[in-house]
């Protein structure tokens, strides 16, 4: 076995073995080492030249010493060089070995320190839940704090009976509804100018990645909305409880929004102004003020996981499902309950949207059906039928005529409004898991998340791009203005932006 110099990795001239360390070096360059340092380079001890113990090797045959060349003065110059860069890449070895054990145990200090202050956010969140719903002892003045008395205040608008739909909820929604159609009939079937072309979508990448908007101990984001009047800002919904609003121009996150005691699953960006509804399984809906990043209603209409949101043309009021088999109707404005109503069929609803005229809506069941309902009347006025599996979300395009299905049949079923009959189906690959659709603006995009993402053009109904870029099943996506860009989140705690680069 040949000998090899634990400082410089070669073959030594005149090894010496230090009695020390037991590591073997090349005469010269222990001694030069001992000379500045005094101490062996291995085991850290003191060590002198005297202690150094020659190896007695056979004799090989060596190269002409320096001066039997022309330049001998030259060939010391570079062997003295040679020596001291050995010397440097030992100790700068030794120095990183001992940077890497100090990173290591910072590193180790900080996550722990990451897992106390998550303990006791939770703790404050739970906290900040038991006193929002203790009611005041006579007596006893409480003086609650901002956030406290807000949510409180939410709980005291929220009644245990329904308000009823009065005449002057159904004038203004029948007059919202007049406009609307009037809108729509004036932008014709004519596309916007803005609109983003088939070409250009197609060369869409992925142009940002944001995976620090939720806690990574509990990943997944499992609901998305786009501010319609600004669609910088960004909402997410997920696993860890909380909602976040993100500015994608700045990549800065505006708000946290906690307070929910399950999972966020459906989220909606107020249109008009700073305001964001979220729903959870814990049966409860909360209006939020962005800026504060407070509750400012706390809806309980439900008594059962809530399922699906949707928010009314009008601004004002937001229509929910839930597992508890009924349908809300609520103002988010003073917290009222509307109305409830009953599913006849008994059986749990899974999703819900607001036709975009807003007098009639559609909901999911968990028997594969899709209902369609008079809100105005409170009445199903048509089912649609053949889809297999839990109806897992559901979208009206802003023509007014179409309405997309999904359910986990790996399939997006395409109805006609006005003949009431399905005209065209979206089969996908066996086991492919839908979770969202979304029409853009206009009507010319229909955009699928699921086991990937899927942008089809409507009427020819073609695929025109597919992104696979998430790691885990995607759960939303949402068209920019004049689908100027896309957006999507995923289980893989991502929300990603596809654009032209």
């Amino acid at each position: 076995m040949a000998l090899i110099c634990a400082i410089s990795n070669e073959v030594p001239e005149h090894p010496v073995v230090s009695p020390s360390s037991g590591a073997i070096f090349e005469k010269r360059i222990i001694e030069k080492y001992i000379l500045e340092n005094g101490i062996d380079p291995i085991s850290g001890k003191e060590l002198s030249t005297d202690e150094l113990i020659e190896i007695k090797t056979p004799p090989i045959v060596k190269p002409k010493p320096p001066s039997a060349t022309s330049i001998p003065a030259t060939l010391k110059l570079l062997q003295d060089e040679w020596d001291a860069v050995m010397l440097y890449s030992f100790t700068q070895r030794q120095q990183l070995q001992t940077a890497r054990q100090e990173l290591s145990h910072a590193l180790y200090q900080h996550d722990a320190a990451c897992r106390v202050i998550a303990r006791l956010n939770k703790e404050v969140t739970a906290a900040r839940e038991a006193l929002a719903t203790l009611k005041p002892q006579a007596g006893i003045t409480q003086v609650p704090q901002p956030a406290v008395a807000a949510e409180a205040a939410g709980v005291a608008n929220q009644p245990t009976e329904q308000a009823g739909m009065s005449a002057e909820v159904i004038q203004k929604l029948q007059d919202k509804a007049t406009v609307l159609t009037q809108e729509r009939k004036k932008r014709g079937r004519t596309v916007p100018e803005e609109l983003t072309s088939q070409d250009d979508l197609k060369s869409f990448r992925t142009v940002a990645s944001h995976p620090g908007l939720h806690s990574a101990s509990i990943p997944g984001i499992l609901a998305l909305d786009i501010h319609a009047s600004d669609t910088s800002k960004i909402l997410t919904g997920g696993n860890d409880r909380n909602a976040t609003v993100f500015n994608k121009d700045t990549e800065q996150v505006i708000a946290i929004l906690k307070g929910h005691t399950k999972k966020v699953s459906r989220v909606i960006y107020h249109p008009d102004e700073d305001l964001v509804i979220t729903a959870s399984p814990d049966t409860t809906i909360r209006i939020w003020n962005v800026p504060t990043s407070q509750t400012t209603l706390l809806l309980r209409g439900h008594d059962g996981p809530v399922t699906g949101l949707s928010l009314h043309p009008t601004g004002d009021y937001i229509l929910s499902t839930s597992e508890d088999q009924h349908w809300a109707f609520s103002d988010i404005r003073t917290g009222r309950l509307l109305t409830k109503v009953a599913d006849q069929a008994n059986v749990a609803l899974t999703t819900a949207q607001f036709h975009p005229d807003g007098l009639i809506f559609g909901t999911g069941t968990a028997d594969s059906q899709v209902k369609i309902w008079d809100l105005k009347e409170q009445s199903n006025v048509a089912n649609f039928t053949g889809h297999s599996g839990a109806i897992t979300s559901i979208s009206f395009s802003e023509n007014g005529y179409y309405l997309a299905t999904a359910a986990d049949d790996a399939c997006v079923k395409l109805w006609d409004l006005r003949k009431l009959k399905n005209f065209k189906t979206l089969q996908l690959e066996e086991g492919y898991q839908i979770k969202d659709l979304c029409f853009d603006q206009s009507g010319t995009y229909l955009a699928i998340a699921g086991s990937d993402i899927r942008i089809y053009l409507c009427k020819q109904w073609q695929e025109l791009k597919v992104f696979n870029d998430h790691t885990a099943a995607a759960t939303g996506v949402r068209f920019g203005k004049h689908a100027h860009f896309i957006a999507s989140t995923s289980m893989d705690r991502t929300l990603k932006i596809y654009g032209l680069q």
